[in-house]
């Protein structure tokens, strides 16, 4: 079978995070600049060899200061660790409306560790230039304290000023190359 090679379309996805806030408000966030390349056996994407990157600088919460302090040392260290990475390593169907578990290994601040994620495949589409395109909706959580993002302050009531999980949803779009 043949194999394809597909690239992102980054005007048609996303890479988003939540995490709360004083736990009682979720502070919302994205990735602005981030890659992916795919590689499939036909369209098959049960088998893709995937990975994934994001540039640390390109970390937008709609907040300049919080942004800053993001990249800094006490979470991200954009300037010893500029992306963030993710390595396909299994599929598993849940069932058969195009979910999956997708599992792989995660590497943030130098630290790997394995993530699973849920995935809703939208399927493959012609667009109207008579390109095949393929799109994914794709959750998780992660702790953001298992990859070194330590940082934390415990207010007057005991509680925490940032949670340690950190919600992921991203809306990719990948294009195949002739």
């Amino acid at each position: 079978m043949a194999k394809n090679k597909w690239i992102l379309d980054p005007a048609h996805s996303e890479v988003q995070f939540k995490v709360r806030h004083l736990m009682i408000t979720n502070v919302s966030g994205a990735f602005n600049s981030f890659n992916v390349e795919a590689e499939t056996e036909g369209e098959d994407f049960m088998t893709a060899k995937v990975s994934f990157t994001a540039d640390i600088d390109s970390i937008t919460t709609g907040n300049a200061q919080r942004d800053q302090h993001l990249k800094s040392p006490d979470f991200f260290d954009a300037a010893n660790h500029p992306q963030l990475k993710f390595v396909a390593t299994k599929y598993e169907n849940v069932d058969n409306d195009g979910s999956y578990e997708l599992y792989g290994n995660l590497t943030i601040r130098g630290i790997t560790k394995p993530v699973k994620l849920d995935v809703e495949f939208g399927g493959v589409i012609k667009d109207p230039w008579g390109n095949a395109r393929a799109g994914f909706s794709i959750n998780g959580k992660i702790y953001r304290k298992e990859f070194g993002l330590h940082w934390d302050q415990v207010t007057e009531t005991g509680g925490v000023i940032v949670s340690d999980e950190v919600r992921i949803h991203s809306a990719i779009e990948l294009i195949k190359q002739a």
